[in-house]
């Protein structure tokens, strides 16, 4: 994989990302940019479980990054709800 697939990859499972992100109704804490981190794991570990399913862009298959971003986001955000209604 060069640099530019490399580029190419981030930007399109960012993209993937905020789709999934939209779709899941709890928030990431620390905002767009971690959801974006989180977001592009969900996505390499989406297109790695289902493999290349579906149209793909830059060489990104679009529907296992998007589950997977989805999938990813939901439990961070489920991981991370515990922690935000601690009160010491």
């Amino acid at each position: 994989m060069g640099i530019l697939s490399f580029i190419l990859f981030l930007i399109v499972a960012a993209a993937c990302a905020y789709l999934a992100e939209r779709l899941v109704p709890n928030v990431v804490p620390g905002g767009f940019f971690t959801s974006v981190i989180v977001g592009i794991i969900g996505a390499w570990i989406g297109g790695n479980m289902m493999g290349s399913i579906g149209p793909s862009l830059a060489g990104v298959p679009l529907i296992p990054s998007i589950a997977g971003s989805a999938l990813f986001v939901f439990v961070v955000s489920l991981c991370s709800r515990g922690f935000r209604h601690r009160h010491v």
